[in-house]
C-alpha cells in the first residue's frame, strides 16, 4: 500500500512545484532547470558505474568489506536517476544524496535496520556469516553415489 500511495502522490507533488516554482520563474527558466538537473543526473550516472566498480575491486583486494563502497556507488547512482527524472522534489532528494554525509548517514540508518548475514573475508574468499555473529565450524567428506544412505537425517521433517 505505501508504494501505490508513493505513485498516486509523487506525481500530484510534482506536479504542484511545476506550477508554483514555473509561477515565480516563468517558463523558460523553469525548463532550464530541468534540464540542468536532467545533465547532472546523467554525468553523475556516466561517472559512477566505474568508479564503484573501481572502489569495490579495491576493497576486495585489500580483504576488505565491499559493501559500504557498494552501498555508497547504488546510493549516488540514485541520486543521479532521481536527478534524470523530471521534477523538482525528485531532484531535491537527488542533490542531497550527493552529499556525502548525507549519503553516509543513510547507509548507517539503512544498515542498521536490515537483518541477515554479514559477509567476512577470509584467505581470498568470502563466507557466509551468521547475523548473530557465531561461526560455526565443521567437516565434510564426499559419499560417493553408490553409497548414499536411505535413512533420513536425525530433525529431517518433510514439508
Amino acid at each position: 500500500m505505501p508504494i501505490l500511495t508513493l505513485f498516486i502522490l509523487l506525481p500530484l507533488v510534482e506536479i504542484g512545484l511545476f506550477v508554483t516554482v514555473g509561477g515565480w520563474l516563468t517558463l523558460w527558466p523553469t525548463l532550464l532547470l530541468v534540464a540542468a538537473s536532467a545533465l547532472l543526473g546523467v554525468s553523475v550516472l556516466r561517472r559512477q558505474g566505474m568508479v564503484t566498480a573501481v572502489e569495490v575491486s579495491t576493497a576486495l583486494n585489500d580483504m576488505r568489506d565491499p559493501a559500504r563502497p557498494l552501498a555508497d556507488g547504488a546510493l549516488t547512482m540514485l541520486a543521479g536517476v532521481l536527478l534524470v527524472v523530471p521534477g523538482f522534489l525528485t531532484s531535491a532528494i537527488g542533490l542531497l544524496l550527493l552529499v556525502p554525509f548525507i549519503r553516509h548517514a543513510a547507509i548507517t540508518h539503512i544498515g542498521r535496520h536490515l537483518r541477515g548475514a554479514t559477509v567476512v573475508m577470509r584467505g581470498g574468499g568470502a563466507a557466509p556469516r551468521r547475523a548473530d555473529d557465531q561461526t560455526i565450524e565443521g567437516e565434510f567428506h564426499e559419499i560417493e553415489p553408490g553409497k548414499r544412505p536411505t535413512h533420513r537425517p536425525s530433525g529431517w521433517t518433510q514439508h
